[in-house]
């Protein structure tokens, strides 16, 4: 069995380039969306705290069986701690086999960004040339670099609550091919803003911004309203725009839709893919984004990861599960 260090994702991401890595990962997703039917799928599982929430993901076709654990809490991050980390396992179907584990905490971060990427091809205006980034956490870079990527992005406005986030951000993205301006609120940020993404950790019902606050046409990217009880965007929003989600069943349960009814979604992100359902129809058209993160994502990175740890021949080998010359006697293990 491989397993999979932060190490190894790095070394496999540093091979490839980050923009051909994410340009695979954005065509992954795709693939795997378009051929929705063909999984075996479910909303995760997860165990809420007061303080947080840990869930199991799990996917899987007629080849591979992923699951992630992941985890969500918030004040982590005043301990010294991220308030995210995961792992990832790979199974095979026909045995029942762990092929891989994996590191899944940076794994998590690209496979979201690049499913948000992936809705705002059928949702955002081509043209957009400004962005909004709603909180400056872990997340908030990887979702500028993805949709910088995507669209011709001349300009980046960042605000967070805290403000040694926004320093991280402006120097991580130091050098970007845009420009960088640090807000001192929301209304700033998102003052006829192209495209806004929300991305706060806080585990509580918000209203970041209100309907009349959007210039026409604008697409918002949501996804720090993940959990119940937790929200960003308002349900005069919600009720009011185009949205679409990735699984209904739990979004409505964890998403900003979670203040609505499942009557005012408009489409799963497998419709647009499939063209079952017309993405953006308009330049006026308000549409969101309402993401919550589906284990599909996390089977489309994984599956992706495992063939190129593979080809680089990256990752470590490890003989966790014991190999018998009688499968039936595994109390011979004990003996020897």
């Amino acid at each position: 069995m491989k397993i999979l260090t932060i190490s190894d994702i790095q070394a496999i991401i540093t091979t490839l380039g980050f923009e051909d890595f994410l340009h695979r990962l954005v065509k992954t997703l795709e693939t795997d969306f378009h051929r929705w039917p063909d999984f075996q799928k479910s909303a995760r599982q997860a165990t809420h705290y007061a303080h947080g929430v840990i869930e199991l993901m799990p996917c899987s076709d007629q080849e591979y069986y992923t699951f992630k654990y992941v985890n969500g809490h918030p004040e982590n991050t005043d301990h010294g701690k991220l308030n995210v980390v995961a792992i990832g396992q790979l199974s095979s179907v026909a045995t029942g086999y762990p092929l891989m584990i994996s590191e899944m905490t940076l794994l998590t971060a690209l496979r979201t960004a690049a499913t948000g990427g992936l809705a705002a091809k059928y949702l955002a205006r081509d043209n957009s040339q400004s962005l909004a980034i709603i909180g400056n956490g872990a997340q908030s870079e990887f979702q500028t670099i993805v949709l910088a990527h995507l669209f011709p992005i001349r300009e980046v406005r960042y605000y967070d609550m805290d403000y040694k986030a926004m320093v991280k951000f402006a120097t991580n993205l130091a050098g970007a091919p845009f420009a960088l301006k640090p807000c001192l609120n929301v209304a700033e940020a998102i003052h006829g803003a192209d495209m806004i993404v929300t991305a706060t950790a806080a585990k509580k019902k918000q209203c970041l911004f209100t309907l009349d606050q959007l210039a026409p046409g604008t697409y918002i990217q949501g996804i720090g309203g993940d959990c119940p009880g937790k929200t960003e965007l308002s349900r005069e929003l919600m009720m009011n725009a185009k949205v679409v989600v990735e699984h209904t069943s739990q979004s409505i349960v964890e998403g900003d839709i979670q203040q609505c009814s499942a009557a005012d979604i408009y489409a799963e992100l497998w419709q647009l893919v499939c063209e079952i359902k017309a993405g953006r129809e308009n330049n006026t058209e308000i549409t969101v984004f309402d993401s919550v993160g589906f284990a599909l994502e996390d089977f489309s990175i994984l599956t992706m990861i495992y063939g190129l740890a593979n080809e680089l021949q990256l990752g470590s080998d490890f003989e966790l599960l014991p190999e018998l010359d009688n499968p039936k006697d595994l109390y011979g293990l004990l003996r020897s």
